[in-house]
């Protein structure tokens, strides 16, 4: 069985990501990308289906880790009987090829030390042809080719590659294993202690970039580190997790691949990066979003694939049995189909914020947006599957109508800012009707707050943006009891419920963990509606649910008291930013309903110069 998805450790080279147990097993790693096929899969199986363990080899043992300050290096300290090691895994950031580095070094004792590595290609069917080389083997299947390298002998064991060394105080020993493509020269061997030091050094350099001065500047650091690791290097396209399928509750069956780009995801996005000091990433997911929205406005996604892919094709892994017998295994994700109104609004709001925070903007690129817009002011009065991705038919929800608004709001302020012929006076009408009519069909006056869709009674976490967009200020009444309502209806232990799944037809069974981004945006509005002493004290206690190294999944499991969901989350730690720089932040954070102009030149915020370095690279 695989370990609780808390007790995994993220480590990457910011094109693919692996996971780490506690005890030092990999039982999660896509190769070449994240969206790859996974060659250890043992997290949504068992060890057949491919793992890298180093452990004691016998006896009992009991670990701590860490990872070192400012970076993405993992630590995993064994103490055993006869002694203690430290192991060392990471991902340096990618040139040529990609590698796993891991190095073995005795800190006390001597203790016996056992290497297992089960590599099993095609999410953990396909068992490699293995031959030696000199100081390894060479691992091959189809086009797939992976070679691990060791300072200590190796030998094959039951279709598995191992090393069985001992270690004493000032020893070490080291792994490091390298994907290619087999019709290719093999890659070449890497010098691990010299990796190690580039590697370290590399990061701390950009986790010095951070803007972040206040009490939380930890929990702000770790995860942006985060963030930059779910960015795919090449093309700045963020991914929404490393894994697939990680259940939103146990045993069930609402299992999603989320290795892709989500446009929901566009704004919060570029202000956790923006206001954390990160201008390059941030414009290369502009850049990203721009591309990917490249073709007709009618045929505008949900989301992408990490090169901006259309095509997502959904289906189920069935030789898997799934995350604690969680089923069915899926790969692709069939909601890149679906139609979500609120994708217009995204998409306005990063551009107006981009254009503000880093002078990003051309004619030509505004022209796409007034594309978009032509294609929202036909569509805004239709149903959709809204921003959960329902599977239960079209609504009127409410968040996409509010998107809506957003987009024309921000279209407006875009076109009187950079003075570009737009039809504003058009589009000020098509706001203001927008807002009309959801202050009129939106609002439940016998619930007294606003609610999931027109004519519904049901409450939806989505409502607690309506300040935070500038919908409404929190000082509205309405905006206040809608907070209060939800607080009062879908919060659980202390947590935000996305909506009650019990009595909302979404298509699927009941039953999910509280949503984490949802339980960080509660925390902004309770800001917003004057409560900040409450709004810090639910800050406070959701960083308790972060796991030891500071990552978070989608949701948490209240009842069993476990993170659920995909993991580590890129919506949940961008949340947790943005909630950080709204409790914390000075004049200079901007958040999402900023209106400060910018001079009429459309010039770079001065904060925009100083800092345009990308992670630096060998």
């Amino acid at each position: 069985m695989a370990a609780r998805i808390e007790d995994y450790a993220l480590i990457g080279d910011c094109e693919t990501a692996a996971l780490v147990d506690r005890n030092g097993s990999i039982d999660w790693l896509c190769w070449p990308d994240f969206s790859s096929e996974a060659c250890f899969a043992a997290l949504l199986g068992s060890e057949e289906n491919g793992y890298w363990k180093i452990t004691p080899a016998d006896g009992k043992w009991k670990t701590s880790r860490r990872y070192r300050a400012h970076t993405l290096i993992l630590e995993t300290t064994f103490e055993h009987a006869d002694g203690a090691f430290r192991l060392i895994d990471f991902m340096p950031v990618r040139q040529k090829n990609s590698h796993i580095v891991r190095i073995v070094e005795g800190i006390r004792g001597k203790v016996s030390v056992r290497m297992e590595m089960a590599l099993r290609f095609d999410y953990g069917r396909t068992v490699p042809w293995v031959t030696r080389i000199r100081g390894g083997i060479r691992a091959i299947a189809g086009p797939n080719l992976a070679i691990l390298r060791a300072s200590v002998p190796m030998h094959g064991e039951n279709l598995k590659t191992v090393a069985e060394f001992t270690l004493s105080k000032g020893q070490n020993a080291s792994f490091s294993l390298t994907y290619g493509v087999s019709y290719k020269r093999d890659p070449s061997k890497i010098d691990t202690a010299l990796t190690l030091a580039d590697g370290e050094h590399l990061w701390r350099r950009w986790s010095r970039r951070l803007k972040y001065k206040g009490k939380y500047r930890d929990a702000v650091e770790r995860s942006l580190i985060t963030l930059r690791t779910l960015i795919y290097r090449p093309t700045g396209g963020i991914v929404a997790a490393v894994t697939t399928s990680l259940p939103e509750s146990i045993g069930g069956e609402r299992n999603w691949d989320y290795r892709y780009c989500w446009l929901r995801d566009t704004t919060f996005t570029l202000l956790a990066l923006t206001n954390g000091g990160y201008f390059t990433e941030a414009a290369a997911w502009q850049d990203w979003l721009l591309r990917a929205l490249a073709g007709s406005p009618e045929q505008v996604q949900i989301m992408y694939g990490l090169k901006g892919e259309r095509e997502l094709p959904e289906r189920e892994i069935d030789w898997l049995p799934g995350y604690e017998k969680s089923k069915p295994v899926r790969v692709g994700n069939a909601a890149a189909v679906q139609v979500q109104l609120d994708i217009y609004g995204e998409m306005l709001d990063c551009f107006y914020h981009a254009q503000h925070s880093m002078g990003l903007h051309t004619e030509d690129n505004f022209h796409v947006l007034i594309r978009l817009l032509e294609q929202l002011e036909k569509v805004w009065r239709e149903p959709d599957e809204g921003m959960w991705e329902t599977r239960g038919g079209p609504l009127q929800f409410t968040y996409s109508k509010m998107m809506a608004w957003v987009a024309f709001d921000r279209a407006v302020l875009l076109a009187e800012r950079l003075r570009y012929e737009a039809p504003v006076e058009k589009w000020k009408t098509l706001r203001d009707a927008i807002h009309n009519e959801i202050c009129t069909r939106a609002f439940n006056n016998k619930k007294n707050c606003f609610v999931q869709a027109y004519g519904s009674a049901q409450l939806d976490a989505s409502l607690l943006l309506m300040p935070l967009v500038g919908f409404l200020p929190g000082s509205d009444p309405r905006v206040k009891s809608t907070v209060e309502a939800i607080e009062s209806e879908l919060m659980s232990a202390g947590l935000v419920m996305r909506y009650n799944t019990s009595k909302v037809k979404d298509g699927l069974p009941a039953g999910e963990g509280a949503f984490l981004a949802c339980s960080f945006w509660m925390v902004s509005a309770l800001k917003a509606i004057g409560r900040k002493g409450d709004a810090r004290r639910l800050f406070e206690r959701l960083l308790k649910l972060r796991t030891d190294l500071g990552l978070l999944s989608e949701e948490y499991d209240v009842d069993r008291k476990r993170l659920v969901g995909n993991f580590p989350q890129a919506f949940s730690h961008i949340s947790l930013v943005n909630a950080a720089f709204d409790l914390e932040g000075g004049p200079d954070t901007r958040g999402r309903a900023h209106r400060n102009s910018l001079p009429n030149s459309g010039k770079p915020h001065p904060r925009s110069r100083a800092s345009r370095k990308a992670l630096p690279t060998h």
